[in-house]
């Protein structure tokens, strides 16, 4: 993500791993650093752009990491975020991922207000796929009512054949077009893009956390 946020700025990074961010910088990616999304390690309003894309679901004080992204944006400047959607998707993945909560939209909207931001945009996302996760998540809860597992176990295996990756990729890009239009009423994921009230910036620094 470093990679392509880097073609309309310059980009930094934090992550609380310190094994992901020495894999960062064996790719040549040494703009990142160690840090936490509820105390970002920089200045008041350093840049115009903050993305925290899937982030949020990890952390225990979730609308304190986003007055803090709040802080380090210059007024004008923007948070872009995603977020695993809807409780009842709650599955084996989430735990394996160590998620605090999933969301809905109207929760989002409320924290991004409570963060202090404007709030431009809040939809979902990964509708096309909506169908089938849903179908799944719900059938598995239901096994695992009747059959306790011994283990949790990742709904995805690495590396993920090539054709699935490139299947699940032309599906979920295919939203594209349709959400830069209007906002989807439902999906796997929500996005969101909240404003610092400010004036508009004329260049942009960007930071993903």
């Amino acid at each position: 993500m470093l990679t392509h946020l880097a073609a309309y700025g310059k980009a930094q990074g934090i992550d609380v791993d310190e094994e992901a961010i020495g894999y960062c910088h064996e790719r040549g990616l040494i703009d990142v650093r160690l840090g936490a999304a509820e105390k970002l390690p920089f200045a008041d309003g350093a840049f115009d752009l903050v993305t925290a894309l899937d982030v949020l679901e990890y952390l225990v004080y979730d609308v304190a990491a986003l007055r803090e992204m709040h802080r380090v944006l210059r007024p004008g400047g923007r948070l872009l975020m995603t977020v695993p959607a809807h409780r009842f998707l709650w599955g084996d993945q989430d735990e394996v991922n160590l998620h605090k909560r999933r969301y809905v939209a109207a929760e989002i909207r409320d924290r991004l207000i409570a963060a202090g931001f404007d709030v431009e945009r809040v939809s979902y996302i990964n509708a096309f796929l909506f169908p089938p996760i849903a179908t799944l998540r719900l059938v598995r809860r239901l096994k695992h009512r009747l059959r306790p597992p011994a283990t949790v176990r990742s709904d995805f295996r690495y590396p993920a054949p090539r054709p699935l990756n490139f299947l699940l990729a032309l599906v979920f890009g295919a939203e594209a077009a349709i959400v830069r239009r209007v906002d989807i009423p439902v999906g796997v994921s929500i996005l969101a893009l909240g404003r610092k009230v400010g004036h508009q910036v004329d260049r942009l620094d960007v930071t993903e956390s």
